[in-house]
This record gives structure tokens, sequence and C-alpha cells, in this order.
């Protein structure tokens, strides 16, 4: 607490509301953090992106989806992302993300996309198809989505398929 601020503030000037703290989050609401990660299927000129939103203070995964680097594959990402009521998303400041995030919902930076930075990190390591420099890769887009998938539902959404 700073002390040398509290000094300066006379008690009519200051408002105290005391809340639990799941409540406080439901009020503030949900905050995400997008990004999209490149990989390829067949060769480097045919480039598949993985685009994905998780919970900004959870880290968890909340949606994601495959497809080139385009606004209609973002947009696809963004109606996974309505019912879970959204009010602030955190990005590396992409085109998709200024033409389709209203201003006042959008932040760009590194600071707040460290998590999902770091779940890049994991998900390369774990999947070889992912490193960029690597003679395993996926021959179709098919097995490419469905490895990833699998993964991704396995250790984020904890199902066994």
């Amino acid at each position: 607490m700073n002390q040398a601020v509290l000094k300066r503030l006379s008690p009519e000037h200051v408002e105290v509301e005391i809340c639990r703290a799941e409540e406080l989050a439901q009020r503030r609401g949900l905050t995400s953090e997008l990004d999209e990660m490149w990989s390829y299927v067949g060769k480097k000129s045919e480039p598949r992106w993985l685009w994905h939103a998780i919970d900004h203070h959870s880290g968890t995964v909340l949606a994601y989806v495959f497809g080139r680097r385009k606004d209609a594959v973002f947009l696809e990402l963004q109606d996974l992302l309505k019912p879970f009521g959204i009010t602030r998303f955190y990005t590396d400041g992409g085109g998709a993300y200024e033409r389709h995030i209203a201003p006042e919902q959008h932040a760009v930076g590194k600071e707040n996309t460290q998590k999902i930075e770091s779940k890049h990190i994991n998900l390369r390591t774990r999947i070889k198809r992912l490193v960029r420099r690597t003679i395993c890769f996926s021959k179709t887009t098919t097995m490419h989505d469905l490895v990833i998938g699998l993964f991704i539902n396995r250790y984020e959404f904890g199902l066994l398929l």
C-alpha cells in the first residue's frame, strides 16, 4: 500500500468496495490474449497458421482455429469467442486484429502476450512438426490439423479422444 498517497487523500474522496475475488473478475469481464503461430504443410511455401485465444489470467485455451493468415480465419476465431463475453483483447498488433477488434477493447504490446507466447514455445517443443527447421512435417492439412488439435484437446481441455 502506498502510504504517501494515503496521507494526501481526504476520506470524502475515498470509496471502498468489498467483494469476493470471483465477483470482481466477473464485473471486470474476461480478458484474452490472441495470437497466431506459423507452421507449414508439405513445403514452406504452403503455410498453415494456428490462431488461438487464451484467458489472460489463467492461461486456459479458450478457442483455436487453423487456416491461412487471412481475416476470414480470424473472424472464425472471433465467432468462437463471442459466448465468453470478452471485454479486453491483448494482441501483438497484427492487421486482422486492428481491423476487426474495437479500439477500446484492444491493447497492443508484448507485455500482455507473454502467456500465449509461452504456449507457442511449449507447442513447438512438444510437437516436432511445429519446429521451423525439422525433417518431420505434415504432408496433408488434415493430418496437420488433427495432430495439433488432438494435442490441444488432450493437454489443454483434458479430453481423451
